[in-house]
Formats: structure tokens, C-alpha cells, sequence
């Protein structure tokens, strides 16, 4: 065996595509087990903007994906989630992000959101938070994989909770009995729409850390 054999070979890195601290901790854990070192735009120094351009959060997360992974030059993940309450139409659905206007706290949203929804009774509540996650390659490789993952649910009468982020603390999981913001981190990550479309890309995270990078698998999307 050659002194160079015998040397460690360097982990396999897989670019978080996110600057949300909140989305990075919650992936981090989700993925954890996996065989790659995962990276944040931070920690390799890249600064990125992607329009959200897309219609749905499977257009967005592809957008995302395929711009980060050909400026890192690295596998990448991405994804795209976001609060579907069918009173509303779907709204915020894809803008939940920036929903009622840039830099709006999200109390703010709530205080707007449980004001449409004043008097409604339980049963007319019901929502969905809904995240799509991408896997792809710089190009000309592009697109690995297409996961998607729902957590259905109602929208409280009142925040509760002050765990997760975002709309955590008004949506209600009747399973559960509680809201997401009044569960546990390791709770939470069980049963998240993030978690679920997780659960359906490690077999491809998996897969690629066993093919050499210029012999990708066929594109995989599961829903």
C-alpha cells in the first residue's frame, strides 16, 4: 500500500443551501448520519442571491439548488417550504417567507393571519406546511432528485410555544395536541415536512457518496 493510500481520503461535502440559521441547525440535524461533511454558504465564503421566481416551492427549491451547486461548485441541497392554509386559498403558501411584507415580525403575520381567520371554527382551520428539497450537481449534471414533504395540521386560535421558528408557534398538530413551537427540537424533527422530504433523500445521498461524481444515478423525484 502506497504512503498516498494510506492517508484518510477528505469527507464528502453536500452544500446546505440556505443562509436561515434556524433552516441550517434544523437540517443539519435531520441529515445527520449521513457520509458528508455539511457545509453552509458561510463556512465555504459564498454569498449568494437567488430570485424566487417560482410558482411552487418545487420551481423555487430547483432554482435554488442549481444556482448555489454551479457558484460551489459542490453537491448541493436545497429547499423550499412554507404554511398553506386552505381558508386562505393557500396563502401564504410560496411568499410565506416574505408574506404581509419585507421585514414584517412574525407576530405581525400572526396577528394578521389569526384576524382572517377570527371565529372560524376548528374544523375550517386546517393547513399544511409543505417543503420541497432538491439535490443537484454544478452543471452540466444539474438536477439529482425532486423530494417533497407535507405536516398537516390546523392554525391555533393563539401562538403557543416558543420553540422552531417561523409559524411554528400557531400551527396546531391535532396528533400531537400541540403546536410545533410548543414541541421538543428532537419532536419536531420526527415529523416535519422538512423531516419527511429528508427521509425520502437520504437513499440518494446515500447512492451518490458510492458513485464517483462523473457517473451520476438517474434523476430520482419522489412527492
Amino acid at each position: 500500500m502506497s504512503p498516498e493510500s494510506a492517508l484518510p481520503s477528505e469527507p464528502l461535502r453536500l452544500l446546505l443551501a440556505t443562509t436561515n440559521p434556524h433552516k441550517i441547525e434544523e437540517l443539519r440535524a435531520i441529515l445527520a448520519g449521513l457520509p458528508y461533511e455539511l457545509v453552509s454558504p458561510n463556512d465555504i465564503e459564498l454569498a449568494l442571491e437567488v430570485k424566487e421566481t417560482g410558482t411552487t416551492f418545487a420551481e423555487n427549491a430547483i432554482l435554488k439548488a442549481t444556482a448555489w451547486a454551479n457558484a460551489a461548485g459542490m453537491l448541493t441541497l436545497a429547499e423550499d417550504s412554507g404554511l398553506e392554509i386552505d381558508a386562505l386559498g393557500g396563502e401564504p403558501g410560496v411568499y410565506s417567507a416574505r408574506w404581509a411584507g419585507e421585514g414584517v415580525s412574525y407576530e405581525e403575520r400572526f396577528r394578521i393571519l389569526l384576524g382572517r381567520l377570527a371565529d372560524m371554527p376548528a374544523e375550517r382551520r386546517t393547513a399544511r406546511y409543505r417543503a420541497a428539497m432538491v439535490i443537484a450537481r454544478p452543471a452540466p449534471v444539474g438536477v439529482l432528485g425532486l423530494f417533497e414533504g407535507t405536516l398537516e395540521g390546523q392554525i391555533a386560535l393563539a401562538p403557543a410555544g416558543n420553540g422552531g421558528f417561523g409559524y411554528d408557534p400557531i400551527f396546531y398538530v391535532p396528533e400531537q395536541q400541540r403546536t410545533v413551537g410548543q414541541m421538543s427540537a428532537e419532536g419536531k424533527h420526527l415529523i416535519s415536512h422538512r423531516a419527511r422530504a429528508a427521509a425520502a433523500a437520504r437513499e440518494l445521498l446515500r447512492q451518490l457518496a458510492e458513485t464517483p461524481a462523473n457517473e451520476p444515478p438517474q434523476p430520482d423525484e419522489r412527492h
